[in-house]
């Protein structure tokens, strides 16, 4: 066969080549979000809801304002640090001008002291008006920029999403009060779904197999691909109900194909061995009931018997017949199994 005709055959080629070969214990499971990716947006100021610039569904970054209150618990917190900021400047003030007289010999030791202490206690009350902002959710960026604000973002607080990713539910509507009774109030639940965990239950007679750090493949019914993980905890625990325990794996998900809730099938990698030459099992064929593969060569294609060996999934092991680098038929196979069983005219 010429490489037109193979490829009008739809036949794809792969060369052989070593591979892992594992053995699987196979279970069910259910994607869930990962626990260090989800935040609960929430205040405990009073206030109401004045902006909400992110809705259901919209991708956030870190830091990004998602929420403006109007709260007069923040307009007096921030008056109160205003004030005792400018007190503070002026009683600095005063503490460098009488420690100069003093130094002169122009002022004396009491005036000194007291001079100092009142500025010790202006400066104090500075930091502790800072902490009341920084508890209130105010960065210390925005509380440095405060004496330039306009009087108008005094009663103003933004509200922050703590990490990057999608708003998944948002609890609050525009004129919302929150803060009551000093009750926290959750205005928001943001997901990064970059990383998924994976919830397994592994029937106790096989937990002795598992342990943290082994490899996972997922695959889903809808899904044509599959991805790899491992298993980053192991419960103690086993369900006295069910007889299984509590076995999660983390996976990668860059483009949000494996979603919340989703039931998948994990196989769990028990051990892993790298095999000389593993190849698809769509290249296996059969002739006279022993395995064969087709081989390229020059003038088209070469039936193979080959020994196997272990197989997983969708890949075998060839423990015989082939060399790595040679050439095979991958696909459509069938078709060149019909070709060899033609009969050929007799010479």
């Amino acid at each position: 066969m010429s490489d037109e005709q193979i490829k009008l055959a739809q036949i794809d080629l792969a060369k052989v080549a070593s591979g892992t070969i594992a053995k699987r214990l196979v279970v069910p499971g259910g994607i869930v979000p990962h626990a260090d990716r989800i935040a609960h947006v929430s205040v405990k100021l009073s206030g109401t809801v004045a902006e909400l610039r992110k809705n259901i569904g919209e991708d956030v970054v870190k830091d990004e304002v998602i929420a403006v209150l109007e709260s007069r618990e923040v307009a007096d917190a921030k008056s109160e640090y205003l004030a005792a900021r400018l007190t503070n400047d002026l009683q600095q003030d005063l503490f460098n001008r009488d420690r100069v007289l003093w130094e002169g010999k122009a002022a004396t030791e009491q005036q000194y002291l007291r001079s100092r202490n009142t500025a010790a206690q202006s400066g104090m009350r500075v930091n502790i008006a800072r902490q009341k902002l920084m508890a209130l959710g105010l960065a210390e960026n925005e509380i440095v920029a405060l004496p330039d604000a306009p009087e108008a973002r005094l009663r103003r607080q933004d509200v922050r999403t703590p990490i990057s990713g999608r708003v998944v539910e948002r609890k609050v509507e525009l004129g919302t009060a929150v803060g009551r009774d000093s009750l926290e109030t959750e205005l928001f639940v943001v997901v990064d779904l970059s990383r998924v965990w994976v919830e397994l239950s592994v029937a106790s007679a096989d937990l002795p197999l598992i342990k943290e750090g082994q490899a996972v493949k997922i695959s889903a019914r809808g899904l044509e691909g599959t991805t790899t993980g491992k298993i980053v905890f192991v419960s103690p625990l086993v369900d006295k109900d069910t007889r299984t325990a509590r076995v999660v794996a983390e996976i990668p998900n860059p483009d949000g194909a494996w979603r919340p809730g989703s039931f998948v099938t994990a196989a769990i990698a028990l051990n892993e061995r790298t095999a000389a030459a593993v190849l698809p099992v769509t290249a296996i064929q059969k002739s006279e009931g022993r395995p064969i593969v087709f081989v390229r060569t020059n003038d088209g294609f070469e039936k193979r018997v080959v020994t196997l060996g272990q197989k997983e999934d969708q890949s075998v092991e060839v423990v015989s017949g082939v060399t790595a680098g040679e050439t095979i038929a991958a696909t459509n196979t069938f078709s060149l199994k019909a070709e060899l069983a033609k009969p050929r005219d007799e010479d």
